[in-house]
């Protein structure tokens, strides 16, 4: 059961394409290994990667181009990969958070609402860190910790149990389909960052966070929730 804004006590934020834009720099990376590896893949392809673990984005890689890895060799691709992406990120600065991010969760600390990071990336904190945000967030989830890949929810349920929240408490800020998927399983309130017709299924789809206002945020989630009843 979803909750309503009255009840909501605390935010809990996927990392890229929601705080920050690391999406160029995975691209990169994994061009440059499929390069290396005789074939290539465009932006489209790698679009329909987004909310994906490293080890499923590899493979889906592999699929494209027609390419069979032994498991070892997989886990030696993916520490490749991640090594150039990790380089890559290194020169991500406070002026990489994207328009509005870090106002709007300023914001929702004034408000007294408890903030958590929830991603898939390994590289989160160090992401974190080189934008300077660590500070912000009461808890941080990364691929260190969660064990289960989305659509499963374990990442959000994490999230709010690190914030002593249960999920109606809580509002889940989404930039993927199946991350929108992976929330609504776990019984939260889902705001997607992005294109609707990408993310139909959330409670409310916003483009970004510029201009947005925390408490503008949680009326228009008030009228989502009572269209969607």
């Amino acid at each position: 059961m979803t909750g309503s804004p009255e009840h909501i006590k605390g935010m809990v934020f996927n990392l890229d394409g929601v705080i920050v834009d690391t999406a160029r720099y995975h691209y990169v990376a994994w061009k440059r290994l499929a390069n290396q590896l005789g074939f290539d893949f465009s932006a489209g392809q790698h679009e329909s990667l987004r909310g994906l673990s490293r080890m499923a984005s590899l493979e889906k890689i592999l699929e494209w181009g027609e390419i069979y890895m032994t498991e070892a060799e997989k886990l030696h691709w993916s520490d490749v990969k991640n090594n150039w992406y990790v380089e890559l990120i290194s020169s991500l600065r406070p002026g990489d958070v994207l328009p509005g991010a870090l106002l709007f969760i300023r914001q929702a600390r004034e408000a007294g609402l408890k903030i958590a990071l929830a991603s898939a990336s390994k590289s989160a904190r160090q992401v974190l860190h080189s934008t300077r945000l660590e500070s912000y967030f009461d808890a941080v989830i990364d691929g260190n910790i969660t064990r289960k890949a989305i659509p499963d929810p374990e990442c959000f349920l994490l999230a709010a149990r690190a914030i002593d929240l249960v999920p109606s408490e809580c509002l889940v800020f989404e930039d993927s389909a199946l991350g929108v998927m992976a929330a609504l399983a776990g019984r939260f309130t889902v705001v997607g960052i992005g294109d609707p017709d990408y993310l139909p299924n959330a409670h409310l789809v916003i483009p970004g966070f510029e201009d947005l206002s925390c408490t503008s945020l949680l009326g228009r989630v008030n009228e989502a929730i009572f269209s969607h009843s």
